[in-house]
């Protein structure tokens, strides 16, 4: 009986270490104990640079001078993979002050359940969860390779019919959390060679995620929770109009998700490159799913190129180079970008609207001409003893986030600046932008919008994996001629304005 029992063992034991072909093996119930490790991303140093590992900065600077910093993550041994299942639960409390904190629904022959004043709750509590299951291997002939996935939750409406003019009852509790759904934000796959570079394939962030995971755009300092990317004080508060969109681009969902190839090259002399390219502005698997099925070329497909909606662009182009180099205690990095899109050619439908009086009397931008998007960007960054200062700006035929300039309007131009300093477990930052645009479409010849947004604050970690987070945001916009609660144009100019305070708990594994 005891060789019967020493034999099972060892035949598990060879079939663990073969199966997961790394040592030592997962435990058979998925169960590890270990210490704190990588924290989540999709991202990481093994599957972001043209060479894994590659070195981006100086200790002697300060670790906010690496990018994707090298051993964050476990890099895989010759003929062996390295599985991951990274997660992070984020959990905001704020109290957030906007323009659209009162609103009126004007009474209308059809809305008589529905008209009069509302106000919100300023108070918020709120929580996110994000999983990160991946994994990177190395073949015995030196070829890297492996996959990452995001996955995210999704929230419903805080009603049961929200389509006005239908009267909706509030949900309860177990019904609000019935209807939040897991979805996928990034999901690819890489292949590299640390003589040619590395490609990436599928639902990836662009070169412009990949050359700036934070530092450019100032985005380190808050434990991830988004500041001016779509922050906490900004997703709590009504979304008529308060929040700006982050037009920077690096890592946001808007540069991220479409299915793109991107390729970056080793780094030579502290230079290296990368281009990438994608079809379309999803995924092509969209032409045959969904409620408008692209049946036939028709308004239902993803990648139309011409139809019946002007502000779709396809076949996305961008390129860029980036440098980073330590020179003793301080590190310096610096990037240019330039992207390029065509534009669907408007043969379906009405047809363009070609007057000003037809714009504005427009109920949505679909019928307005627009020019081929093209845009450049650039950064710098420069760290010493702890401090981070930087600066990231983004121009030309652009107009918000990732939209094509309509004809006639106001190139896009927009800065970021920002400072954060790290002392031990204490990260602090502060930040300001200013974006200047065309705004609305139909208000080409009409005004220009303008915004700006400050933030500041910071992180403490608490125990490994742990981080107490504290921010304070103030965002303003304004466009003439333009009602950042309604939308509407062409009647009175109502700004939009908000200021918030939060506090938050992020655990990450």
């Amino acid at each position: 009986m005891r060789k019967l029992l020493m034999a099972s063992a060892a035949i598990l034991g060879a079939t663990s270490s073969l199966a997961l072909a790394q040592t030592p093996a997962n435990p058979s119930q998925g169960q590890l104990a270990a210490p704190y490790g990588a924290g989540p991303s999709a991202n990481n140093n093994n599957n972001s640079w043209g060479v894994a590992n590659t070195p981006t900065g100086s200790a002697a600077a300060g670790p906010l001078s690496t990018v994707y910093a090298p051993n964050v993550n476990a890099v895989p041994a010759p003929g062996t993979i390295v599985i991951r299942l990274n997660g992070r639960v984020e959990v905001d409390f704020g109290a957030v002050f906007t323009s659209a904190d009162k609103g009126v629904i004007a009474p209308t022959a059809t809305n008589a359940a529905t008209a009069g004043t509302y106000k919100v709750n300023p108070v918020s509590i709120a929580s996110y969860m994000r999983l990160y299951p991946g994994f990177d291997g190395l073949a015995a002939n030196g070829l890297r390779y492996g996959a990452s996935v995001e996955l995210r939750e999704n929230f419903g409406s805080g009603i049961s019919s929200p389509t006005a003019p239908a009267v909706g009852a509030a949900l309860s509790p177990s019904a609000t959390s019935s209807a939040q759904t897991v979805f996928v934000r990034r999901a690819f796959s890489y292949l590299a060679s640390d003589k040619v570079g590395i490609v990436r394939f599928g639902q990836t962030d662009g070169v412009l995620g990949l050359f700036d995971n934070c530092i450019f755009t100032t985005q380190c300092w808050d434990a991830g929770l988004g500041n001016f990317n779509g922050g906490p004080n900004q997703l709590v508060t009504p979304q008529a109009g308060v929040a700006i969109p982050f037009v920077w681009l690096a890592q946001a969902g808007a540069e991220y998700t479409n299915n793109k190839i991107v390729y970056l090259s080793p780094q030579f002399y502290g230079f290296d490159f990368g281009v990438q390219y994608a079809p379309n502005q999803g995924n092509s698997f969209q032409n045959s799913t969904g409620a408008a099925a692209c049946t036939q070329a028709s308004p239902g497909c993803i990648s139309l190129t011409s139809g019946n909606d002007a502000t779709r662009w396809y076949n996305q182009v961008g390129l860029g180079l980036r440098f980073q180099q330590t020179f003793g205690a301080v590190d310096v990095k610096a990037y240019g970008f330039y992207e390029t899109a065509g534009k669907e050619n408007l043969t379906a439908g009405p047809g363009y609207l070609n007057t000003t009086a037809a714009r504005l009397a427009a109920a949505d931008a679909t019928r307005i001409r627009y020019d081929n998007l093209s845009f450049y960007k650039a950064g710098v960054a420069v760290t010493a003893m702890n401090v981070t200062l930087a600066a990231d700006y983004i121009g030309g035929a652009i107009n918000g986030q990732l939209n094509m300039r309509p004809t006639g309007g106001a190139n896009m131009n927009a800065v970021v600046t920002g400072l954060t300093y790290v002392n031990g477990p204490l990260i602090l930052g502060a930040e300001f932008g200013v974006v200047e645009s065309q705004g609305d479409a139909r208000l080409v010849g009409v005004s220009q919008r303008h915004e700006y947004e400050v933030a500041f604050g910071g992180n403490y970690k608490l125990a490994p994996g742990v981080q107490l987070v504290g921010e304070y945001m103030y965002t303003y916009r304004h466009q003439g001629a333009f009602n950042f609660n309604t939308g509407a144009v062409g009647g009175p100019t109502r700004d939009a304005k908000g200021q918030g305070v939060l506090f938050a708990t992020v655990l990450t594994w």
